[in-house]
């Protein structure tokens, strides 16, 4: 079987020649770097080994991804999910318009590259430096879906409601990625995004019989 490719989205105007040896760079680099994990391990992995098979330096790869971590939780749909996210309609309810980007998400990674979107969420659930690194990089996510918000609702993004609301949000989906992956892929992950935005939407539902419990 031949090993699983990264393919960067089509979507938006034409890129010229630079921005497209960018992206190209990128590609080589991740599928190199998911065919050494599948080959022999996250940890036995080294930039040095990413380098040589995807034919590039060392200080190449660096200069793309500062960690090895971030080649995991890097990938080049951000910008196209936050623009379509900054154009939905006004009047949409945010959980639908969550609803809508989440989904074209997923829909990206499982329709395109299945394999290396499982592999992805299973570094994400295992590897502690990758979860660590997520972390970090939802941070960066939130302050970019805050803008969004912030046309949306006419808050300021800095302020306390649309931080709590990103972050609510990212870690969310967050958690999405590790439980779909820590129960071995079972569930459909469309589901599971209407779960998690049935819980921000409305909070906690408690079950049967312990609404009315007394500590």
């Amino acid at each position: 079987m031949s090993p699983a490719r990264t393919s960067p989205p089509a979507e938006g105007p034409q890129l010229g020649l630079r921005e497209r040896k960018k992206i190209k760079t990128r590609t080589a680099i991740r599928d190199a770097t998911y065919a050494l994990i599948e080959e022999q391990g996250y940890d036995a992995t080294t930039i040095e080994q990413i380098a040589d098979r995807a034919e590039v330096s060392p200080s190449t790869v660096f200069r793309y991804f500062p960690t090895k971590e971030d080649i995991v939780v890097t990938d080049e749909y951000d910008p196209v999910l936050l623009a379509e996210l900054a154009g939905r309609p006004m009047d949409e309810p945010w959980v639908d318009s969550l609803r809508h980007v989440t989904r074209m998400a997923l829909g990206h990674g499982l329709e395109r590259e299945p394999e290396i979107t499982r592999l992805r969420a299973r570094l994400m659930a295992t590897v502690p430096a990758v979860r660590s690194r997520m972390v970090e990089s939802l941070a960066v996510t939130g302050r970019q879906i805050a803008e969004a918000v912030s046309a949306r609702t006419g808050l300021d993004r800095d302020s306390l409601e649309v931080r709590v609301f990103t972050m609510s949000l990212v870690g969310g989906l967050a958690e999405i990625t590790l439980y779909w992956a820590e129960n071995d892929f079972r569930d459909d992950p469309t589901d599971l995004v209407d779960r998690a935005l049935a819980v921000l939407e409305h909070g906690l539902a408690p079950q049967h019989g312990l609404a009315h419990r007394k500590p």
